[in-house]
Formats: structure tokens, sequence, C-alpha cells
């Protein structure tokens, strides 16, 4: 006897959703996503994590070393702001500015800081100043939805939604409708990037959906 498998049918796991079209959006899967079937758990690329840039004001008074990658999870597009707060003869303390002006951060020159961006900020023969700054560009990503990757530094490592209808984008990119907030879905329908093989990887993911109004049943 022949036995056919039956594929993951569109919408299929999406157990409830807002009234009218509030919980969906039509999003850009990027080329090169391979084929993605309905009810994938997506990511979104908020930033570039291939290139980020860094000035002193003033210029000569030490240097700031990105690290590879430059950038960590929850990294903004825009420019961040590294400012002395505390000065101190070849040392020093700062604090981190996101690109709304939001302290998210704070370490000692010398030190590597690991956050949403990721550095070293060194003293030069001339002392840090209270007030003297660092930028930091971390350019903006394309805004497409890939699977969401837990090694990705793109942003794309938070999971943020689920695409309704399947779709080829081995070779170019495709349109699709996605659940990005205010529904219910059902864990079993759920397709994971192949990094999330783990149950905790798993649940993370869980976790960054209901973050955005996705409950996982």
């Amino acid at each position: 006897m022949t036995v056919f498998t039956q594929g993951k049918r569109a919408c299929a796991g999406l157990m409830s959703e807002a009234p009218g079209q509030r919980s969906r959006e039509g999003i850009v899967i990027s080329a090169g996503a391979g084929i993605i079937a309905p009810m994938t758990v997506l990511g979104k690329k908020l930033h570039s994590s291939l290139a980020a840039t860094a000035s002193a004001s003033p210029a000569g008074k030490g240097t700031l070393t990105l690290a590879a990658p430059p950038v960590g999870p929850g990294a903004k597009a825009g420019v961040y702001k590294v400012v002395i707060v505390e000065p101190a003869t070849n040392a020093g303390a700062f604090v981190v500015e996101d690109p709304s002006g939001v302290i998210v951060g704070n370490d000692t020159v010398g030190v590597a800081f690991t956050g949403e961006i990721k550095f070293t900020l060194a003293d030069g023969a001339t002392d840090w100043a209270a007030g003297d700054f660092v930028t930091v560009t971390v350019p903006a990503g394309s805004g497409e939805y890939i699977p969401s990757d837990v090694t990705a530094t793109d942003g794309s490592q938070i999971a943020a939604a689920v695409n309704l209808y399947g779709c080829d984008a081995t070779s170019a990119a495709q349109a699709v409708s996605a659940i990005v907030r205010d529904a219910e879905v059902i864990g079993n329908f759920l397709t994971y990037h192949a990094s999330r093989d783990q149950a905790s990887e798993k649940a993370a993911a869980v976790a960054d959906l209901a973050a955005a109004g996705i409950i996982v049943r």
C-alpha cells in the first residue's frame, strides 16, 4: 500500500488572531533563505553585522577597537555613543548610549565591553576627559525576514514572526503574509531553523514570540 504524507498546510497552525488584520503583516523573505514551510519561526534583519565604524571626539586621545562581530543581540541600526564619565590616568569609566540616547551599559577603559555593541576602548598618550566620546555607527539591515538562527548577529536571532504561507526564496525574495503580534499558534505546527535543534533553543524562540504577543500553545 502506498503511504502519502501530507505537508504542512497554509495557516494550519494558527489557533486564534486579533480582529481584522491586526495580527498580520505583509513581510519579505530574503533571497537565499531557501524553501520556507508554512508556520516557520522567523527573525527580522534589523541591522548589518558585517560592518560598523567608529570615530572619536576629540581625536587623538585613544582608540576604540571593534570586536568581530561588532554587534550583539538587540543591537539597533544607528549611532551609538561611548561617553567618558569618570576620567583617570591611563584608565577611566564610560557609559554606552544607544541610538535613542538610552544608556545600555557601562564599563572601564581597557576592558572589553560586550553588549548591543562589542568593543574595547583604549587610552592614548593624552588621557580621556569627562565628556569625551566615541561614536559607533551600526548600518541598517534590510528589514527582511529569514528563519530565526540562534547563531545570527543581525537581529534575526530573535524570533519575531511566523509566516502563514510557504514560499521558495532560494533565488529571489518573496512577499508573504505573517503573524507578527496578538495571536496564538500551535507549537506542533511550527518549523524551526536547523540551529534550534535543542529544546532550550526552541524555548528561547517561544519566549521571543511571546514578547511580541505571539503565544505558542
